[in-house]
């Protein structure tokens, strides 16, 4: 059965094109899958897998408190296999086709408001190396809605700021251009002649953006803890990740006057529908504010 994971992890990075963490995210949902049907339903062949099989799993990933999105994303996964099994010829039926997708409540994401934004873009120190270097990771994140995964894998080769844009590989591979705003390329500027150079050790010597204190490239874990430390210095009690300035990013742009399809290009989503759920964030900031000014609200 591990073979098999195997066979269907290199098939859809072949076919698919997919990012690391989205392989990982289906090499854990399978491995848990597996081991389920093989310790508590005693099963070794493929071929032998039934629809209760794939309903008991199920059931015990709801009984042990995975949220209904964890949910979901197992039945997604299990889908994908059993019809590579279906191709491969590895099976002869596919068990899931009876199987309902799990209905998610739709999650809003956490966002900024534009003072709050300022507040955590002003807290970095940019008079010491690092603080510089934290200020020109929120505000290239703040103006150009990059996921963090693609944030601290920037390269030198990927800036290039006299023309006012980063490009960068997304999810899929999938190759965009981002235009950058003066703020963003001023303080990366700075960061680049003034910190970067402080960071550099040669024995780490890359072209890595973000630099960590011994000069190896800045990790999600890195920049996460930093973040944290800024958000309690800021004052802002929210809850916020990295993901947090790429969800305002793309609702202030939505608020202001931008077109959902623009928004879908700059976040680099495949699907626009996954871009509207900001339309029903800035729906709920409008109702809010006309609950608190409208005199007769």
């Amino acid at each position: 059965m591990k073979t098999s994971i195997e066979d269907f992890l290199h098939y859809i990075r072949v076919e698919k094109g997919l990012s690391d963490n989205t392989m990982q995210a289906y090499q854990r949902d399978l491995t848990a899958y597996l081991t389920y049907l093989r310790e508590h339903r005693q099963l070794t062949k493929l071929a032998d897998i039934t629809r209760e099989d794939i309903v008991g799993f199920m059931a015990l990933m709801k009984t042990t408190g995975k949220s209904a999105r964890s949910v979901a994303r197992y039945m997604a996964s299990i889908r994908s296999f059993h019809h590579f099994l279906l191709i491969e010829q590895k099976a002869t039926n596919d068990p899931t086709t009876q199987i309902a997708t799990p209905k998610q409540a739709q999650h809003l994401p956490d966002i900024l408001h534009i003072d709050e934004v300022a507040a955590l873009l002003e807290t970095p120190d940019k008079t010491s190396v690092l603080g510089l270097r934290d200020a020109a990771m929120l505000e290239l994140l703040y103006a150009t809605g990059l996921r963090v995964s693609e944030l601290i894998t920037l390269t030198l080769s990927d800036l290039h700021l006299n023309m006012g844009f980063i490009q960068t590989l997304g999810k899929g591979h999938k190759e965009r251009i981002i235009p950058l705003g003066e703020t963003a390329s001023h303080v990366l500027t700075t960061y680049l002649a003034d910190s970067r150079p402080q960071l550099t050790r040669e024995k780490y010597k890359n072209d890595t953006v973000f630099l960590n204190f011994h000069g190896q490239p800045m990790t999600r874990q890195g920049f996460w803890k930093n973040l944290k430390k800024l958000t309690l210095k800021a004052g802002i009690s929210k809850e916020i990740t990295p993901h947090t300035l790429r969800h305002s990013f793309a609702t202030h742009l939505l608020e202001n006057g931008a077109d959902l399809r623009s928004v879908q290009e700059l976040l680099g989503h495949s699907d626009i529908a996954t871009t509207q759920i900001y339309t029903h964030v800035t729906k709920n900031r409008l109702a809010d504010v006309y609950q608190q000014f409208h005199p007769r609200a």
